[in-house]
């Protein structure tokens, strides 16, 4: 008997239900009404809770790498992943309010009103105001609406069904089924154990992002997840197509496309990805200059303008440096070592001898994890994507950064270096750690090819 309790599958069923009870009991923290967790002691008490929820989870990563697992330990993974999320998905955004812009621009496009051209509050859309969604969206007196062409294409299209926060959150949920469907299938064409998806299932930061607050990034997930999988079996057209779409989603999924064009093979995904970007901008031109948005006013607001909101650049602050000096080298050397990675991955990276298509995938987990490094976004939502292709490539340090994130949902310091240092700076030591790993164990095969 404890033989049989001590199996891989139930063990994993332990830290599963763990994890479960974890998540799903953090919702009790929530003061029933409010728009927020409640207050600051409760939002404290409530990342501590869902924080502990990386414990099990980095354990059921630990296992599903190390242990065989028996065929139904993928069912287990599958359900448990589909039961956190259906308890989480009534419950009302309390994390974030960003989705009541979501439906918003959705309900504009419905009235056949491009959404670039005016702010919620312009006169001309008070007719569309209503008392569920229009007093909770962020920013509504002054900022025109900073989400990407395929984002709001997807917003316009669940506004015409249903313009409610459930719809949109079933939406994106349905993006993220689409991206776990697609990881399963690239684990089948590497060869790799399907029970590996647990990885961006399981991941506590995903659950909260998407099934609670809704948030616009599970549709870069599913259409990176798509872009993958297409890749994978040498699609590579229609791959550039998906990659493009998730990067007008939000543009961080562009810092993987060297990763599609490694070989050289540009051509086509690159045309592929114009097209899809000229088509999806083409119905949003008749707002001007305002398709972009409020994103030079939201650079502004994160501090980015000046250097402040950079997480190595806030560091040196604290030293006496004056990292406004520092903004512009920051980021030139963060652009040219990027560049530099992007086209050593693209046009020159020897073969490994591993499958393509898990060099695919550790290539995007590596560009994913710097380039959103280098951003360091102080909102958790900007992460979890970074574990997908870790799904495939289960790089340490993108596991981490695709998770831990979840502590950035407070910030009791009010300071964009102290309190990210949390993970980062494992993320850098894990980073370090399997740079360093990999090559002694390179140094080692070529002594004994050596002899």
């Amino acid at each position: 008997m404890t033989r049989h309790l001590a199996s891989p599958l139930w063990r994993l069923t332990a830290l599963g239900f763990g994890l479960a009870a974890i998540e799903i009991g953090a919702l009790a923290i929530h003061l029933p009404g409010a728009d927020t967790v409640g207050s600051i002691g409760r939002a404290n008490l409530f990342v501590a809770v869902v924080g502990a929820g990386l414990v099990p989870y980095v354990l059921s990563v630990r296992l599903v790498l190390r242990a065989r697992l028996p065929r139904q330990a993928l069912w287990l993974i599958l359900g448990l992943a589909v039961a956190m999320r259906a308890a989480l998905l009534p419950a009302p955004p309390f994390l974030s309010s960003d989705i009541y812009r979501y439906v918003w621009d959705g309900r504009v496009q419905a009235a056949g009103i491009n959404p670039y051209r005016h702010i919620p509050a312009d006169p001309v859309l008070a007719p569309l105001r209503d008392a569920a969604v229009y007093p909770l969206i962020n920013r509504r007196d002054y900022a025109r609406t900073i989400y990407p062409p395929a984002a709001e294409a997807v917003f316009g299209a669940v506004g015409r069904i249903s313009d409610t926060v459930v719809a949109m959150k079933l939406a994106m949920l349905a993006f993220e089924i689409l991206g776990v469907v697609c990881l399963l299938g690239v684990l089948r064409i590497a060869g790799l154990p399907p029970e590996r998806i647990l990885i961006y299932a399981w991941n506590p930061l995903a659950l909260w992002s998407f099934a609670c607050d809704g948030h616009v990034d599970a549709l870069s997930v599913g259409l990176l997840g798509l872009a993958l999988w297409l890749r994978a079996r040498h699609r590579d057209a229609f791959a550039g197509a998906a990659l493009a779409a998730a990067a007008l989603v939000k543009f961080l999924p562009l810092a993987v496309a060297p990763a599609f064009v490694r070989g050289g093979n540009l051509g086509r995904p690159a045309l592929a990805g114009l097209l899809v970007i000229a088509l999806l901008y083409l119905p949003y031109l008749g707002a001007g200059l305002d398709l972009f948005g409020f994103l030079a006013g939201y650079g502004a607001e994160e501090g980015y303008d000046t250097g402040a909101g950079y997480w190595l650049l806030a560091g040196l602050g604290h030293l006496g440096v004056p990292y406004a000096a520092l903004r512009l080298p920051y980021l030139a050397l963060s652009a040219g070592g990027l560049a530099t990675l992007a086209l050593w991955i693209a046009f020159v990276r020897a073969d490994r001898g591993e499958p393509d298509v898990v060099t695919l995938c550790r290539d995007a987990a590596v560009l994913a994890g710097l380039a959103t490094f280098a951003a360091s976004p102080h909102y958790a939502w900007y992460y979890p994507w970074i574990s997908l292709p870790a799904v495939v490539a289960p790089l340490p340090a993108a596991v981490w950064l695709g998770s831990a994130p979840l502590l950035f949902l407070i910030d009791p310091f009010n300071d964009r270096f102290l309190w990210p240092s949390l993970v980062f700076v494992p993320a850098i030591v894990l980073a370090a750690r399997t740079h360093w790993r990999g090559r002694r164990n390179v140094w080692i095969l070529r002594q004994g090819a050596a002899r």
